[in-house]
């Protein structure tokens, strides 16, 4: 009886206890410390593995771009989707399709 009464309580306990909520941030912007600190299931060395692979390939564009970093699994993702943002990496896709070709156009004025 003691046994049944503690296990109700401890289910008790459990369900009044809100599931861990990931915390919003930036990933393309935000340091390593903030993100371990922010995300669920992302430590301090795997949250430094995406500010790794945000400096070497440029901002996420979007949060399935994560899945690149060695360690960041889809079931990860899926546990923070809602708390991943991404500003600028829409940005920096546009302005890379907008920047002009590195060789300079030449004029194609008429002389008269």
């Amino acid at each position: 009886m003691i046994r049944s009464t503690l296990a109700a309580l401890a289910l008790s306990i459990a369900c009044a206890l809100p599931a861990f909520a990931a915390t919003p941030v930036d990933v393309n912007h935000a340091d390593a410390a903030t993100i371990a600190s922010s995300l669920d299931g992302i430590g301090l060395s795997k949250a430094q593995a995406i500010v790794a692979w945000r400096d070497s390939h440029g901002a996420f564009k979007n949060v399935d771009d994560l899945r690149q970093v060695k360690g960041i699994g889809e079931k990860t993702l899926d546990r923070n989707r809602d708390a991943i943002k991404l500003s600028g990496g829409a940005k920096v896709a546009a302005a890379a399709k907008a920047e002009p070709s590195a060789q300079p156009r030449k004029s194609r004025s008429r002389k008269q």
